[in-house]
């Protein structure tokens, strides 16, 4: 077994489970969740002790979030969000702004969220670059548009950046009051529209150089850990699939037809967990890739949904049906952060082509 991290976590599941139905619009915000997780001290989880955070090993943040997104994928997404916001913070050699958010961010006392997929993923097909960054003296001037901001309406910070005219990046952590920034309406998703995803403005918006982070350096994202693809978001993707395949097992207990389905996509479960493990461990030179993992576990998630929305048949088709939303929150993996090879493995396997070799 897995080291799990201290915490009440069957405890903090089971409320999170309870409260999961009413995630469901942009009217709904997992503040109450929120402090659930503050409570439980997994807000703590993988920042320095000496700002009140919980040290903690990848696998075990790992099993973390595969064990929460099984019970509720929006607070989990959200927290993975708010994480990889403090772990940019903890991981720069900024002492006093790591000083000055890292205390109130561990206890829960304040939000922050990311905004950085500009940098990575999303909009890099533009020739101007989404964010334009310019050093005026002590200042960093960000202007442009960050696509993607989950939590921004409850954010105090937002970890977010620019490029330079000549191509280097910086990357800040922002007040979100500062002068300039605006937040635009949550964005009424697919799936997961309680996140409040939003678009963020940045008119001539002054940031001082004592919020720098990172840079100016070439390509920012690839310093301070994290990034796009992720073993994050397989570990979601994987939590999710547990939780499909747990009530699928509910219809397969009436219908003997649905056991050899629900056994195949368990073993295949298992397998895909036996990867993600094995990859963030990093146990020897075989060890899967983080996109490799990723694909596996898109293709599986997907495919355990529909196989449910299949059993449950007209039922699962009704607003509100666990296999209805289970759809939905599976096609969230096609989109989230998800690298242009991850993407082209899974319209190659949607049209049934075959890769020579």
């Amino acid at each position: 077994m897995r080291q799990q991290l201290p915490s009440d976590i069957d405890a903090l599941c089971a409320r999170l489970e309870e409260l999961s139905p009413q995630l469901q619009s942009v009217e709904h915000w997992p503040g109450e969740q929120i402090q659930l997780l503050a409570d439980a001290g997994v807000l703590t989880w993988g920042l320095p002790a000496e700002f009140g955070g919980l040290p903690a090993t990848d696998v075990q943040v790992l099993a973390g979030y595969e064990q929460l997104a099984a019970v509720c994928l929006t607070t989990t997404f959200v927290l993975t969000q708010r994480n990889a916001a403090c772990q940019r913070v903890a991981a720069s050699s900024n002492f006093e702004i790591k000083s000055e958010l890292l205390p109130s961010l561990c206890r829960g006392k304040s939000f922050a969220t990311v905004g950085i997929s500009h940098l990575t993923t999303s909009r890099q097909h533009l020739a101007k670059p989404a964010v334009t960054a310019a050093e005026a003296g002590d200042d960093f001037v960000l202007d442009g548009t960050v696509p993607w901001v989950t939590g921004a309406s409850a954010a105090q910070q937002i970890v977010t950046g620019g490029t330079l005219a000549d191509g280097r990046q910086v990357l800040l952590a922002v007040p979100t009051s500062i002068v300039g920034m605006k937040r635009q309406e949550p964005m009424r998703l697919l799936a997961l529209s309680a996140s409040r995803t939003a678009t963020v403005t940045l008119d001539h918006v002054r940031v001082p150089r004592q919020n720098l982070l990172f840079g100016p350096i070439e390509q920012v994202m690839k310093h301070g850990g994290g990034g796009a693809g992720s073993l994050t978001t397989s570990a979601l993707a994987i939590g999710l699939t547990a939780a499909i395949l747990g009530r699928l097992s509910g219809e397969a207990q009436r219908r003997a037809e649905l056991v050899p389905i629900l056994n195949a996509l368990e073993a295949e479960h298992h397998s895909a967990r036996t990867d993600l493990y094995a990859a963030a461990e990093n146990m020897n030179t075989s060890a899967p890739t983080a996109e490799s993992v990723r694909q596996k576990a898109n293709s599986l998630v997907l495919r355990a949904a529909q196989a449910y929305l299949a059993a449950s048949k007209g039922a699962g088709f009704v607003v509100g049906h666990p296999a209805e939303r289970a759809v939905r929150e599976a096609m969230f993996f096609l989109v989230w952060s998800c690298p242009a090879p991850v993407v082209s493995a899974a319209l190659r396997e949607f049209a049934c082509v075959i890769d020579d070799g």
